[in-house]
């Protein structure tokens, strides 16, 4: 039977013309699915639904979202974080056996694992193109309450002080850069802060993977910080993220907010950092969840 599925151009390409017929009949495609943003089922033969395609290094994903969640797009993953979110992927779809473009094999995921874990901290393999060699990126997931509604963060914090590309000073230029992507110097977190467009957080099989930037070159977003080892967020983290469709970033220079166990004492390093001029923030869509 046809499905009712949004194949955007980029994922088209991707996968060939024959492989998003086929996905359009009814042939690879199925017809129930667990939506890769909200987590909750949908059915491809009766409401619209959008095709997802993760892509790695010698692996390609496919996963599909109610289109109310998540637009059909191509999202960019290292081939580590890619193999770790297919492993935590229960049997909810057929696998295609086509090859792909560039020796991708597409994978179709079905229902992926839920593990709670709050506020475990990573650090990213290859933080950004800003950070020198001896500094890498803290993130820390929690619940922040602003106007009386609870929203899903992060809070980026550098090991060491962050020097501008190709300057040797003993400065920290980590928020003045980040000012200059955008991000606003906030003073009080009285207000959510505005949404930053061209970046966006990656979330695949329920776990944080990164936290992507424009590419300067053009083309697909790029990784700004991604995770060592997929981060595991909560339930409720997760629910609020769906319910916004946005995560919000506070970024932090090194020494201002620590290591902190409880969203409470999270959200006083976060008030006092906003105080003294030491916080920048933006809301950032979502890519996938």
């Amino acid at each position: 039977m046809p499905r009712m599925l949004d194949v955007s151009d980029e994922v088209r390409a991707e996968i060939g013309d024959e492989e998003a017929a086929r996905l359009l009949a009814g042939e690879s495609a199925p017809g129930s699915y667990d939506c890769t943003s909200c987590r909750t089922p949908g059915d491809s033969e009766q409401e619209r639904t959008s095709t997802v395609l993760f892509i790695g290094d010698e692996t390609a994903v496919l996963a599909f979202a109610h289109a109310t969640c998540l637009p059909s797009q191509v999202v960019q993953v290292t081939e580590e974080q890619l193999q770790g979110a297919v492993r935590s992927i229960g049997a909810g779809g057929p696998e295609s056996q086509q090859q792909a473009p560039q020796g991708h094999q597409p994978q179709y995921g079905g229902q992926a694992q839920d593990v709670q874990q709050p506020h475990q901290p990573h650090q990213s393999q290859q933080p950004a193109d800003l950070v020198p060699e001896q500094a890498v990126l803290g993130v820390t997931s929690g619940l922040v309450l602003i106007q009386g509604e609870l929203h899903p963060a992060l809070v980026v914090e550098p090991t060491a002080p962050v020097a501008r590309p190709g300057t040797f000073g003993s400065g920290d230029d980590f928020l003045p850069l980040l000012i200059e992507q955008g991000f606003m110097p906030l003073t009080e977190l009285a207000a959510v802060p505005p949404v930053l467009h061209g970046w966006s957080v990656l979330l695949a099989a329920g776990q944080l993977h990164a936290v992507l930037q424009p590419n300067p070159s053009g083309g697909r977003p790029v990784a700004w910080w991604q995770a060592h080892q997929p981060l595991q967020v909560t339930d409720g983290w997760r629910a609020a993220a769906n319910k916004h469709q946005q995560v919000l970033m506070f970024a932090a220079p090194v020494g201002s907010i620590g290591r902190q166990p409880r969203e409470d004492l999270m959200r006083d390093a976060l008030d006092k950092a906003a105080g003294g001029g030491k916080l920048v923030g933006a809301a950032l869509p979502l890519a996938g969840i």
